[in-house]
């Protein structure tokens, strides 16, 4: 019985250091990961995502690196060209290098974990300086309008940089620029007046075309009137012309003919006053007891006008 359980005893020994020893040899790296295995604290190489072995107590993983896009956002403060002091914040997608160079040694993964102690916080110190660089050729205006190219030409610069220590600055993006609040509230209160003065041009350019539409039409209604009076005072002097043409084919002559047109608009005349009531000045003869002869009167009048007209016969003296 004794030497059961002392065989068995030495069985769960032969197990546990099995195990143990399975345990430490193999390992699992899972997907965008890379792992360094260092033996006997040199590196030794670089193993990718799956299943693998190492030597127990002799190989030890000395770091397990990250292949996955990051991101870090950060603040910080600079001065543009005019002298206004803003707050940027500022994030920047990075990752580990994918190339694998020459050699392991070569690698991305190799640098970002042996090349530089603290990268992330290096790449913000670099980011930092290169804004801080850039931001005072600009004044306020030009960074709120060119913030993006501010932002692509700091990636440029610092990807150069970081590409020496194993990592790959994806982008670089200013996504906000605080002002002072005295600036913010000036900057208000420009745009608030810029726009109080557009408004008001477009006021009264709108009353200015209102007046030039309002003119243009009138002009070309009293052009349209004046054609209307043109063409009925032609079609008057028409008529006139073909009253008198009849009358005077009936043998009277031009002077009882145009004392009989006169005397039949007068008659015309008084017959639309009487009918309508709405002339305001009437002109009617001295002596109403004459007007059944005022053709007669008509005639007379310019009988004596043509008598007065003749030059009297001179006188022969003997």
């Amino acid at each position: 019985m004794g030497e059961f359980i002392g065989g068995f005893i030495g069985l769960a020994v032969i197990v546990i250091i099995v195990v143990v020893l399975l345990a430490d040899t193999l390992f699992v790296v899972k997907q965008q990961h890379a792992v360094i295995i260092e033996r006997l604290g040199r590196f030794n190489k670089i193993v990718g995502s799956g299943l693998h072995a190492k030597i127990p107590f002799i190989d030890r993983k000395a770091a397990t690196v990250s292949l996955r896009t990051m991101k870090n956002g950060f603040d910080i403060d600079a001065k543009t060209e005019d002298n206004v002091t803003i707050g940027l914040e500022v994030s920047a997608q990075y990752h580990v290098s994918y190339e694998m160079g020459a050699g392991p040694a070569d690698s991305g993964v190799y640098k970002s974990y042996y090349m530089l102690q603290q990268p992330v916080a290096q790449m913000r110190d670099f980011i930092t300086d290169a804004l801080r660089s850039s931001i005072p050729v600009y004044t306020l205006d030009e960074v709120f309008a060119k913030k993006d190219d501010i932002a692509q030409d700091v990636n440029a610069t610092v990807s150069e940089q970081m590409a020496a220590y194993g990592f790959t600055l994806v982008s670089t993006l200013i996504t906000r620029i605080a002002l002072p609040a005295e600036v913010e509230d000036s900057m208000n209160q420009i745009n608030a007046a810029q726009r109080t003065k557009a408004a008001a041009q477009d006021l009264a350019e709108a009353d200015r075309i209102r007046r030039v539409t309002e003119a243009r039409a009138e002009a070309e209604a009293m052009e349209k009137a004046g054609e209307g009076i043109a063409n009925q005072r032609k079609a008057i002097a028409v008529g006139i012309k073909d009253s008198l043409e009849s009358i005077q084919e009936t043998g009277v002559s031009n002077n009882e003919a145009n004392l009989l047109f006169m005397y039949t608009q007068w008659t015309e005349m008084m017959t639309e006053f009487a009918r309508t009531g709405k002339s305001s000045t009437v002109v009617l003869p001295s002596n109403f007891k004459e007007s059944a002869s005022m053709f007669e009167q008509m005639v007379a009048a310019a009988e004596t006008n043509d008598a007065g007209n003749v030059p009297p016969t001179p006188v022969k003296k003997d």
